[in-house]
């Protein structure tokens, strides 16, 4: 690929990445209005959980697909997906319908990151890679920063249905620009796409939320249809196992998990997804309804988290090579779950900033450790597998935001009186239950590291126009005595 086009396509994915930064932040500081304006803080968790079961579940069938036929083809109608789901979200008149929209954006979102991230890895080498996670932290701090802040003006000068139209604009950026340079990237194969895979885990996966939320506040289901739920998710789970052993092409390749690198990395993504989606989405709740605080500062109380996590990123980026993967891994994630340790202490009488000084530390962990696991897995697996095991790097965190965030907000729900409104030091008392909950996650993320390989990631060789050659597969080296 000339070098013109390669920057054309680093555009339109960094255009994607803004889309995905920007919407994990905003719609967190917008929600407790949403909340106020359309009712029922019981399914508050589900406008996230809905988003990310979509993304979760989805993200093996884009990285599969866009292995098998090519990346342009599917990032745009991931791009698709998430554009049409927003507009929708925009014009949501109740929450059953703002969950129901949040699930056909997070059926794009399943598409945009992995596959961007894909698209970066084919065109450059691991040392490129993190001289360019520079850049793209630049645009994720950017979006990230900004999603918070103007997510809360949005909400108090306009409207929290305009954190939804603003996507539209960059989507068409990005749209257009992979479509111009990803051109002529076509591929055919006569494998087939494991949907028997895809139908059990959504369901698998759907069950299981289902029943998490029952946990706590008024159910729909008693003690036995609970059990049953659990048991039902239990069974699609093995279910799935089954067939992804048995398939010729499966959704999830089980003998990726058994690589050294893979494996662990995966553990450890699920971990971390479950304690970042629930900081992210249940810090702007604490901000505005414990501290008292308005949307703009609930949004701006994330900006420690983002900004330590875009820095991070940019000097993890420069030193992998020199520190290896177990260091950055563990010491990031113990920031993390020191971060959350803070955060628990905190009540309604504390300060906005002390809450932001935990937030900075998780920020600052989660730069070390989020870019060392996607980079050791992209460098773990040959050519052919790439957009597979990118895909499902991001499944494992996808669906352990998922089901913390279920968690979480059972947490909330179950801690909060029934009957009447929540005083500020009950609301902060039940938050604080979660960030407890997220600190023993995060310590337990700590401690699967030991399973991480020692030594340094080498050098994976490309072909021209950075095109990595060859299904060798690259292995940590031991450092030099």
């Amino acid at each position: 690929m000339k070098i013109t086009r390669r920057m054309v396509a680093t555009c339109g994915v960094l255009g994607g990445n803004f889309l995905a930064a920007i919407e994990s932040t905003i719609v967190a500081a917008a929600m407790p209005t949403v909340v106020t304006q359309l009712g029922g803080l019981e399914d508050y968790s589900w406008v996230f959980a809905a988003y990310l079961l979509a993304a979760t579940v989805t993200v093996p069938l884009w990285g599969k697909l866009s292995d098998l036929h090519g990346r342009r083809a599917f990032y745009l109608g991931a791009i698709a997906f998430f554009l049409g789901g927003s507009v929708l979200c925009g014009l949501a008149w109740s929450m059953p319908s703002l969950i129901a929209f949040r699930l056909i954006q997070g059926i794009g979102a399943g598409g945009i990151l992995p596959l961007g991230m894909t698209i970066i890895g084919d065109l450059y080498t691991i040392r490129e890679r993190g001289r360019m996670q520079g850049l793209f932290s630049g645009v994720w701090g950017v979006a990230s920063i900004a999603g918070p802040l103007v997510g809360g003006y949005l909400t108090d000068s306009l409207s929290w249905r305009w954190v939804f139209y603003l996507n539209v604009p960059f989507a068409f950026i990005a749209a257009a620009a992979v479509g111009v340079a990803l051109g002529g990237q076509r591929r055919t194969s006569t494998a087939r796409i494991d949907y028997r895979g895809a139908l059990f885990l959504s369901g698998a996966v759907t069950i299981l939320l289902l029943a998490l939320g029952q946990t706590g506040g008024d159910r729909l289901v008693g003690p036995l249809g609970l059990g049953l739920m659990f048991a039902g998710a239990a069974v699609l789970g093995a279910a799935f196992v089954r067939v992804e052993r048995r398939a010729a092409e499966p959704l999830v390749p089980v003998e990726l998990l058994r690589d050294k690198v893979v494996g662990p990395a995966m553990m450890s993504g699920f971990l971390v997804g479950v304690a970042m989606f629930g900081a992210i989405s249940f810090v702007p709740l604490f901000v505005q309804a414990a501290l008292g605080g308005t949307a703009t500062q609930a949004g701006s109380a994330l900006t420690p988290l983002l900004l330590g996590w875009v820095l991070t990123s940019i000097v993890t980026g420069r030193v992998l090579l020199k520190v290896g993967y177990r260091r950055l891994v563990c010491g990031g994630l113990s920031l993390v779950s020191l971060g959350f340790v803070l955060l628990s202490r905190a009540d309604s009488g504390s300060s906005l900033w002390a809450v932001r000084g935990a937030l900075a530390l998780m920020g600052m962990g989660m730069g070390m450790g989020m870019l060392t696991l996607v980079l050791a897995v992209q460098n773990a697996v040959p050519r052919e597998q790439l957009g597979t095991a990118t895909s499902l790097g991001h499944f494992t965190r996808s669906i352990g935001g998922a089901i913390g965030v279920a968690v979480m907000g059972a947490i909330v729900v179950t801690a909060l009186p029934v009957g009447r409104d929540a005083s500020p030091a009950e609301m902060a008392a039940a938050l604080q239950r979660v960030f407890v909950f997220g600190a023993c996650v995060a310590a337990v993320a700590v401690v699967s590291t030991v399973r991480f390989p020692k030594g340094l990631p080498q050098e994976r060789p490309v072909a021209d126009g950075g095109v990595v050659s060859g299904p060798g597969t690259a292995t940590p080296r031991t450092p030099p005595a």
